[in-house]
């Protein structure tokens, strides 16, 4: 049986070892829905090259992307990896910006938070940890991002099981927080960078802020 996160204390300990991490790195919040789609099974390095490659063409826009063709984007977005797949999901995404919002990013955030989370989840290619990303980082709305990072930790601390769903999994923070886009924006960068350091593949876990969290204060693989 798994036992309860003590979620504040994980995000100060965190907070206290890494500081402010200021993510999402980018410059707009079309450039971070761009992230959101193409960070998918691939590390943010590649993503960069990518949107580096859309920002050197002219096209970081709704609706100069859009008007791309399908091979045209894939070749834009290449770096990403599995670029085919990639613009199809990307032109799922930026065909609703387009005919919904006519583009703006702004009118995206003014949708209330169950009606643009369900109406993103029903584009193709569109799981709920990119839409969630979306929902937070680009729209601003307090929906907790559940990613490999986050269930890692979760389940070497003994805090959920293996088999636990991501809406289990995103609970556990929404009910123990205020539902504050900025403090969920934090938390979630901090577990990136926890996870990064040290809740890898294979754990690294001397030197790590949640270490004496750990059931028996040994790795768990």
């Amino acid at each position: 049986m798994e036992s309860a996160p003590p979620i504040r204390e994980i995000f100060d300990r965190l907070l206290a070892a890494y500081g402010p991490q200021g993510w999402w790195p980018a410059e707009t919040a079309f450039e971070v829905i761009v992230g959101a789609v193409l960070v998918q099974n691939t590390r943010w390095e590649n993503v960069e090259r990518a949107i580096a490659g859309i920002k050197s063409a002219g096209v970081l826009d709704p609706h100069a992307l859009h008007r791309l063709s399908a091979e045209e984007l894939q070749e834009l977005i290449r770096p990403a990896g599995v670029f085919r797949v990639k613009a199809k999901r990307l032109a799922a995404v930026l065909t609703y910006l387009v005919e919904e919002h006519n583009g703006d990013t702004a009118s995206l955030a003014q949708t209330p938070s169950g009606q643009l989370r369900r109406e993103l989840l029903a584009l193709h290619g569109v799981g709920p940890e990119t839409a969630d990303s979306i929902l937070l980082y680009a729209a601003e709305h307090p929906s907790f991002v559940i990613d490999a990072y986050t269930r890692r930790v979760l389940e070497r601390h003994g805090w959920a099981e293996p088999t636990a769903s991501y809406d289990q999994l995103q609970r556990l923070f929404e009910t123990a927080l205020p539902r504050d886009a900025p403090l969920f924006n934090e938390y979630h960068a901090l577990i990136v960078e926890v996870g990064k350091r040290h809740c890898r593949r294979t754990p690294k876990c001397e030197g790590c802020p949640l270490e004496c969290l750990l059931p028996d204060s040994r790795p768990a693989n």
